[in-house]
Parts: C-alpha cells; sequence; structure tokens
C-alpha cells in the first residue's frame, strides 16, 4: 500500500491526468482480487469481510485525496474545512461487504456557495468509475436526509447504518444528528414495513437445498433485521449489544458460530463464480466445498450442505425469537397467530399442551420455541414421554407440533429415527428439501389432501390406522444416509419407534411394509405400463389387500406432494389412480397374486447377486421382464443367470445334455423346434418333468428331465436327435394317447394375458409328444410349461398366450386330446 501511496504522490507531483492515476488504482484493485483466495484461505467469515472492508475503504480514502490534490494542487485545505464527507451504506456500512458486492457510497455535502462542492464530488465519482469498481452511490446534504428517508423503506435501512469513511467530521457529526432523527421516526411503521418485506422474502425463498443465503429463510436478511430493529430501538451497532433480557449469551454463541459460517460460504460462493451471487447452486457445492476445506467427494459435500441446512436454521431460530421480544411492544399478532405458551412447564408437560392445541393447525409463537428450548427434559425420552409421543400422531394437525419442533432444533431428540437425517441433503435430481423438511411436507399434505379419491380413502381409516400412517409418512425415508438400502433401514427403524409407542402389531408389520415398498407405486405408474397384466400383478403382489393398495396410494400422495409444488400433477394423479384401480381389480386372484409374490422376491435376490450385476443394464432389464414366472419360481438367481447368459450368447439354437444321475436334456432356441418329433424319439425314455419358458428375444428355454440315466454309447444318438429336430423337414410320431375329458381342464379367464390348461391323466408314452405336436398345428404358443409325473399319474400345467388360437379353438383341442377315447366307446 506504500508503494502505491508513492506511486501516486508522483504523478500527483507531475500533474499526471486523472485516468492515469485511476489506471494504477485500477491495477492495485486487480491484483489485490486476484489473491482473495489465498487470504481466503487463512482468515475467519467475518474477519475476511472486515479485511475486504478496509481494503475497500482504503481505495476510497486514496481516491479522496487524489482528488483533494488534483483540485487544490499544493494548496489543499484541511478535510473539515470541506463540507463533504463519505460515507458507507448496507452491508458496506457493516463491515459485511463480501467481494462482488455493490459498494454502497454516500456523499453527503452542504450546499455552500464558494467551495465548488458539487464539482470535487463528481471529481471523486469519475475517478472510482475508472478504477471499474462496482460502485452505488448517492448523493445529499445533510438537510434532505430526514425526507429522503421518508420515501423508500430501503433507503431508510441503508441510512440508519451508515459509517463514516473519509471527509470532514463536523459533516458527519451533523449527519448523526440527521440519523438520530431518522432512527426515530415513524417507528411502529418501520418495523411493520421490515416484517411484512421478510414475510414475502420467506414465502418466495423457502429453505431448500438451494437456498437463497442473503434473502431466503434463515438467510443473512433475517440476522440483519434484527440488528436493524436493534439499532433503531437502542442505536446498537452489533446484536451482541442489545440488552441480555432480548439477547441471552447462551443464544448467541450458537448464532454467531452459524453466522460466521455463512460469511464463509458466501465469501467461497463469490470466489467460485467471481460475481455477485446468492444462491446455493447444486451444481456449485463441490467448488465451494473445496475452498472451504472439506474432503473431496461426495461424503465431504453433503456434511457441507447439511452445515448450511443447519446454520440456516439456527438464524432463522433465534432471529425469530429475538425479534419477537424487540417488536412486540409495536406489533399486535394477528389473530390467525396463536400464542401457545405454558409457562412453567417441563418438557413433556408442554408436549402434552401442543397435542390439546393440535385439534387444529397452529404456528407456534416465538415464546414458546424459546420455553422449549429452555425445557426440562430427561437425557432420553422416558416412557411417559413416549406416551405423549404416541399422542402427537393421533392429532388431526401433528404436523403443526412437529414443525414447532423442528423450529427448536428438537426433532432428533423427540423423534430418534429422524436423527440422521436431519438437515440430509438429497442429490437425486428429484427432491427439493433436505430430508427432515421433505419429511414434514408430506406430513403436511397428509393432513390437507385435496384429491378428493385419496380423500375418500383415507377418510375410512380408523384413528390408529391414520396414527400409523402419519408415523410412516413421516418416517419413510428416516433410512436415509446409510450404506444399506433406506427402503429396508427406514422400516426397521419404524418398527423398533412404533414398538416403543406401542403400536399393535399388525400395524407394525404394515406400516414396515408400506415404508419398505413406498416409491414402488410412484415408479410402476410413472415409469412401467400400467396396462401390462405382468406389471399389474407384480405391483399388486406387494399390497395383496385393499387396506394395504389403500394406504400405499395415500402415502404416494403425500409423498409425491412433499417434493415440490408440481411434482404431483393432474397427469401423473391420473396415472397413480389408474395403476390403483387395475390393481383393486386383481386383488381376488390370489393364486397369481401369489405367484408374482414369490418373483418380485426371487427378483430382489436377483439383482443383489454379484453375477447379475456384472451384466450389462439393457441385459438385466430384459431378464426382469421374462414374461414366464417358472425360472423365477423354481430356478435359484444364480441358475437364472447362467441360463440367460448362454441365451445371450445363443443364435440359433443351443442345447446341453447332463447324464449323472437322470437324463436331463436343456435347449435354448430361436428357431422352431419339432418338440413333438424329439418327444416321440425318446418316448421309450419316461418324462418326469419338463419345463417350458419363454425368456426374451423370441427365445425359449426348454428342460427336460427323463426317469433314467441312458448309456453312454446313447449320447451320440440323443444329440443327433436334438439336432434333427430342428429340422422341418422330420415327422412326428404319430401316437395318440388315451386322455378322459374329465382329466382336461381349460381357464380362458385365468388372466387378461394367458389362458391356463391342466391336465391330470394316466402317464403314457407319447403323450407330451402328442400334446406339443397339437398346439404346433394349431399355431398355440406356450408360455410356461410345468410337466410332472408322480406314481405313474401326469400332473401337467400349460400357460398359454390369448394369441386367438387357444380359446377359439377350445372345442377342437378337447376333441382330438380325447379322440381315443372316442374310438374305444
Amino acid at each position: 500500500m506504500d508503494s502505491l501511496k508513492r506511486e501516486i504522490e508522483s504523478l500527483l507531483y507531475e500533474n499526471a491526468p486523472d485516468f492515469e492515476i485511476a489506471k494504477i488504482l485500477k491495477k492495485d484493485i486487480k491484483a489485490y482480487f486476484e489473491t482473495l483466495e489465498e487470504t481466503f484461505a487463512t482468515t475467519g467469515g467475518k474477519d475476511f469481510l472486515v479485511k475486504h472492508t478496509k481494503k475497500i475503504d482504503t481505495i476510497l480514502k486514496l481516491t479522496y485525496q487524489i482528488a483533494l490534490r488534483s483540485m487544490f494542487g499544493n494548496y489543499a485545505p484541511m478535510k473539515n474545512a470541506i463540507p463533504l464527507g463519505l460515507v458507507a451504506l448496507g452491508s458496506y456500512g457493516r463491515e459485511q461487504l463480501c467481494v462482488y458486492s455493490d459498494i454502497d457510497l454516500m456523499l453527503i455535502y452542504k450546499d455552500i456557495p464558494g467551495y465548488n462542492t458539487k464539482e470535487f464530488i463528481e471529481k471523486i465519482l469519475y475517478i472510482l468509475w475508472d478504477t471499474g469498481l462496482k460502485m452505488g452511490h448517492r448523493v445529499h446534504t445533510v438537510e434532505e436526509l430526514l425526507e429522503v428517508s421518508k420515501t423508500d423503506i430501503t433507503i431508510k435501512t441503508a441510512l440508519i447504518e451508515s459509517r463514516f469513511i473519509e471527509g470532514s467530521h463536523f459533516i458527519w457529526t451533523e449527519t448523526q444528528n440527521a440519523l438520530y432523527q431518522i432512527r426515530h421516526d415513524d417507528i411502529k411503521t418501520f418495523i411493520k414495513l421490515k416484517l411484512d418485506e421478510q414475510a414475502q422474502k420467506h414465502s418466495k425463498f423457502h429453505l431448500t437445498m438451494e437456498p437463497n443465503l442473503k434473502e431466503g429463510v434463515g438467510g443473512f436478511r433475517d440476522a440483519n433485521l434484527v440488528f436493524w430493529i436493534g439499532k433503531v430501538l437502542y442505536n446498537v451497532n452489533s446484536i451482541k449489544d442489545l440488552p441480555a433480557h432480548i439477547v441471552e449469551e447462551k443464544e448467541y454463541k450458537p448464532f454467531r458460530v452459524a453466522l460466521e459460517f455463512l460469511f464463509r460460504v458466501r465469501s467461497a460462493l463469490h470466489l467460485a463464480t467471481h460475481k455477485k451471487e446468492d444462491k446455493l447452486r447444486l451444481e456449485l457445492i463441490p467448488s465451494i466445498a473445496k475452498l472451504l476445506g472439506y474432503t473431496e467427494g461426495r461424503e465431504g459435500q453433503m456434511k457441507f450442505a447439511r452445515k448450511v441446512t443447519e446454520s440456516l436454521k439456527i438464524i432463522r431460530l433465534y432471529s425469530t425469537i429475538w425479534l419477537e421480544k424487540l417488536t412486540r411492544e409495536y406489533m399486535k399478532l394477528p389473530s390467525k397467530k396463536r400464542f401457545i405458551y405454558p409457562k412453567g412447564k417441563d418438557f413433556n408437560a408442554m408436549l402434552k399442551h401442543l397435542c390439546k392445541e393440535a385439534k387444529t393447525p397452529f404456528r407456534a409463537h416465538p415464546t414458546l420455541l424459546q420455553a422449549l428450548i429452555n425445557a426440562e427434559r430427561p437425557e432420553r425420552p422416558d416412557n411417559a414421554l413416549y406416551e405423549t409421543i404416541a399422542m402427537i400422531f393421533y392429532q388431526p394437525y401433528a404436523y403443526s407440533i412437529l414443525s414447532t419442533l423442528s423450529y427448536a432444533r428438537l426433532l432428533r431428540y423427540t423423534i430418534s429415527p429422524i436423527k440422521k437425517v436431519v438437515d440430509l441433503p438429497q442429490f437425486d435430481g428429484y427432491h427439493q428439501y433436505a430430508v427432515d423438511i421433505h419429511s414434514l411436507r408430506c406430513l403436511y399434505h397428509l393432513e390437507h389432501i385435496d384429491d378428493s379419491s385419496v380423500l375418500e380413502l383415507y377418510e375410512q381409516l380408523n384413528k390408529d390406522e391414520k396414527a400409523m400412517l402419519k408415523l410412516v409418512v413421516f418416517l419413510h425415508d428416516a433410512g436415509k444416509g446409510r450404506k444399506r438400502d433406506h427402503h429396508f433401514v427406514g422400516a426397521s427403524l419404524f418398527k423398533i419407534f412404533a414398538q416403543k409407542l406401542h403400536m399393535d402389531e399388525a400395524l407394525i408389520e404394515t406400516g414396515e411394509r408400506l415404508i419398505q415398498y413406498h416409491t414402488l407405486m410412484s415408479k410402476v405408474a410413472q415409469r412401467e405400463d400400467i396396462y401390462n397384466e405382468k406389471v399389474i400383478f407384480s405391483f399388486a403382489s406387494h399390497f395383496p389387500t385393499k387396506k394395504l393398495l389403500d394406504m400405499i396410494y395415500i402415502l404416494t400422495y403425500a409423498d409425491m406432494n412433499g417434493v415440490s409444488k408440481d411434482t404431483y400433477n393432474s397427469f401423473n394423479a391420473k396415472l397413480i389412480r389408474t395403476l390403483y384401480k387395475h390393481s383393486l381389480e386383481v386383488l381376488g386372484r390370489t393364486s397369481i397374486l401369489d405367484e408374482a409374490a414369490k418373483r418380485a422376491k426371487k427378483e430382489e435376490s436377483l439383482k443383489r447377486k454379484p453375477s447379475f450385476q456384472a451384466l450389462t443394464k439393457n441385459q438385466q432389464k430384459k431378464i426382469l421382464q421374462m414374461p414366464s414366472n417358472l425360472l423365477f419360481l423354481r430356478y435359484r438367481p444364480e441358475r437364472i443367470v447362467d441360463i440367460c447368459k448362454k441365451a445371450f450368447e445363443t443364435t440359433d439354437f443351443s442345447y446341453h445334455i447332463s447324464n449323472e444321475e437322470h437324463l436331463t436334456i436343456e435347449i435354448i432356441r430361436t428357431d422352431s423346434i419339432n418338440l413333438s418329433y424329439l418327444l416321440g424319439k425318446l418316448s421309450n425314455l419316461e418324462v418326469v418333468n419338463m419345463d417350458i419358458s419363454k425368456l426374451f428375444d423370441e427365445l425359449k428355454y426348454f428342460k427336460i428331465d427323463f426317469a433314467v440315466k441312458v448309456d453312454i454309447e446313447e449320447i451320440p444318438l440323443i444329440e443327433k436327435i436334438i439336432i434333427d429336430a430342428f429340422d422341418p423337414a422330420k415327422k412326428s410320431i404319430d401316437r395318440v394317447p388315451h386322455i378322459k375329458k374329465e382329466d382336461i381342464d381349460i381357464d380362458c379367464e385365468h388372466s387378461k394375458t394367458y389362458a391356463i390348461m391342466h391336465l391330470r391323466s394316466k402317464n403314457q408314452k407319447g403323450l407330451l409328444a402328442y400334446i406339443i405336436n397339437l398346439f404346433d398345428e394349431l399355431g398355440i404358443d406356450i408360455v410356461t410349461a410345468k410337466v410332472h409325473t408322480i406314481k405313474n399319474r401326469v400332473r401337467d400345467m400349460f400357460l398359454i398366450e390369448k394369441n386367438g388360437n387357444f380359446c377359439h379353438n377350445t372345442e377342437l383341442i378337447i376333441e382330438k386330446l380325447t379322440i381315443q377315447q372316442k374310438k374305444e366307446v
């Protein structure tokens, strides 16, 4: 700085033009800004802002001196002799000037003839503009300050935090007298307008994962408002200087720590973006976290974002308490904002009082928030407190209670399962709020349902079911932030907590299921074909009763509404309602639902297997979308993967023969196979089991188990028969079995997509070959076949696509299957 002053002094001595001197200042400012990151790394939150403010002060003082020498040369008068003062306003006046924030400057003067004050002011401003500093300036006479302050609440606010920089101390003394008048002018209106302004900003800038650090909930404007009103009422220079009955020392400490942290965050935000920026956008978090010294990677970024939300909540809490104390004599609270403050009560008693108040929605008074914070309570909730906590979820407006506890930073203590997700960010591109805020919003929408179809279902629940569902809605994401799947962690946390609340075991089991599958309905409705029968049965298998289906519908409604204003819209509401109605229609189909449930369980097991995870996403998707349930019901996950991997490698057909304990033939094919020829050629060997499963890409899997083991010399012959079965010229063996009409059971109403045929008859050679040949002749596509023989009786099941060739030909099928019986008759 000394070298800069010497260089400027030299230029002044040489009568250099003002713009040449401004270039020197501009160069110094540029060099200064380039070193700010280094300075930031070794300086605290407010200290960094103070240092930056002092640097700007120095530049303005130099500019004043330059203008003074330029105007008067070697005959410059004393500063007090010139009726002009440079005054800092706004954040610059508070010594909280952020790096790229506007520098609010006021030039205050007295218009005395002979001083050429206005020309002096113009020279100062021209030099400052040439330096490139981002200036905002006001020029006023001392006499007009009071009237100017009356024109706009923002101007009055800026003026009451004025700070003298340079110029005449006489002018500053007169200015202070004017500021005294301004501070005391219509205090009630000032307070009302500032509180209204705060409410408007809070309604615009919510506490999301992309908070506005300046204007939003818990931001700097909340802290500033405490200072502004404190300044007007007590003429203090900081919040800490307010009377002890307003700001208690034990409250100020966490407030100050939070504010210091946010000062650093905002400074880092400006440094990272190289501009004035107040919104902490998600894409900026990695660079901001790095500047603040957090470890690189997701863990460090999560820790940083969590600290931001926590700090904003602390500022919100204490500024709310202090503002009420500061303004209670001036503001009458609207009737809808109800006072709730049971004095002299312990925490449990206060919680009981809140339960009584929750018959209607309420918003806690700041005095209650402070009382809750200071209330005596056991180190951990005891049985008496758990009884009261259970009462919360039986109230019509439990949201009012839990939001009060959240405001007072007591959720972790009261609702222990939520402990690890309070302030926890969600970087999933979907949620806008931290987990606990999202959970509260979900509960709010459960208690304020505006979808008539959902409301009707909710009103049908009894009081115990409603209480359980409220707890489910509030804890559905409590398992987040762990390595394990949050659905299952959340279900476990719910179970443990619900037991402490002495909830009915049957309701606890229901709640566990709802949390385990709380995202399923929205995913299926929005990502899958809800007119596909397999999709419907798969979904409904998780909720096999109407009550469960109703509850998951209600939970989905609340969960989606808790994400953001437009997440649950008319479009996806229709999709979810359609899925609900289709699922309702299939609830009576217990056998199919049981099968779908078993398949769903196997799919979940399959997804966890490393061999499955090693497949491509497309391959995984094909496996999970296979129409046949047989593989999922009969085979282990590893075996399913092995079969499918072989299928991915198959172009025409492949086969495998095993002959250890008995002969087994496995075939995967895309080409048409004459299965009746194969079975006919091997009819001397008894078939004890046969599986047919439709895979993907027009592939089918056949597994045929025979009763005996064959000689090793016969294997080549069997291989030839298999290969010949793919030759269309080979004829099937025409052996007509003996089947009775009562042995056949055909159900074309099995489902919308599939018909089913059961065959229970005497085992006989050529039976399967004949049936398969008949189906081939009629163009009937078997999706799944389960063929089983026991005690010389077959118990065969064929699941068949409703493609028009089966159900329209049932009489013909029965006739051909029983033709031998008719001949004998």
